[in-house]
């Protein structure tokens, strides 16, 4: 049984800016791993004309998509655009993946698997079998620091909150309220799997191997890290202030 028989129609959505190299090799592949998916490429207005070659491809391939934008508003901001355009047009499974190839599309199948018994899954570097391939220490310590940062702040059980490799079901994203999220980079990405899992939503968490970019630049930034980092500060605390609320209306009503 074909993904399409059990799932229904799989949209993987690809933001791109400034990827004119990477691009048609990461549609080769996606195309080859998962050959019911359709795919849309959601570009910022690349300088280097990224946005021209995805749309030679559309002219070519009637089940990769184009969403041109007028500039570059973030990843969040491309991601939330795609969902959009992939609810209004009948999608049941929508899939956040990389441009670069640091999410290998050869292990889609696994998140697709995964998603016939849940509402969400993550692809994860920091589960059994997951890891990273060509990062350096630091970045490593980095990103396993945050996700426990966040782990424990919010209180989620999730080993790998920051990662841009998921699949949604369409009635998850209905659920989670997306015209409310403003966060960009690895915020958006814990905005996200925190809202599924406040909504009680199944989340799995399935193994990958990141690898980092051999082509363009990283568009990772200290400004993505530290808003990531005040928001998830900001959010834990006013979890925390809840949770008191909560706990000081319990005992007044047994007193």
């Amino acid at each position: 049984m074909s993904f399409a028989e059990s799932l229904g129609r799989i949209l993987v959505i690809i933001p791109t800016y400034n990827e004119r190299e990477a691009l048609p090799r990461i549609l080769e592949r996606v195309r080859a791993s998962v050959p019911e998916a359709e795919i849309l490429v959601v570009d910022d207005n690349s300088p280097d004309g990224t946005g021209e070659i995805a749309q030679q491809w559309h002219e070519t391939d009637q089940q990769i998509h184009v969403m041109h934008r007028l500039a570059k508003n973030g990843l969040g901001a491309a991601y939330l655009s795609g969902f959009a355009w992939g609810l209004q047009n009948g999608f049941d499974v929508l899939v956040e993946m990389d441009a670069d190839g640091s999410h290998q599309p050869e292990q889609l199948p696994n998140l697709l698997e995964a998603l016939k018994t849940a509402d969400l899954v993550l692809g994860s570097r920091w589960i059994d079998g997951g890891g990273t391939e060509n990062w350096s220490k630091g970045r490593e310590v980095l990103s396993r620091g945050g996700n426990t940062y966040t782990r424990l702040m919010l209180g989620i059980d999730i080993f790998d909150a920051t990662g841009g490799y998921r699949a949604f079901k369409a009635d998850t994203l209905r659920a989670l309220d997306l015209n409310e999220v403003a966060s960009q980079g690895y915020c958006f990405q814990v905005d996200l799997a925190w809202r599924a899992q406040q909504r009680g939503l199944v989340i799995t968490e399935v193994p990958i191997t990141f690898v980092e970019r051999e082509i363009g630049t990283s568009k990772m930034s200290q400004k993505i890290v530290t808003e990531a980092l005040w928001r998830v500060t900001v959010w834990g605390a006013q979890r925390k202030v809840s949770q008191v609320k909560r706990l000081l209306s319990t005992r007044s009503r047994t007193r």
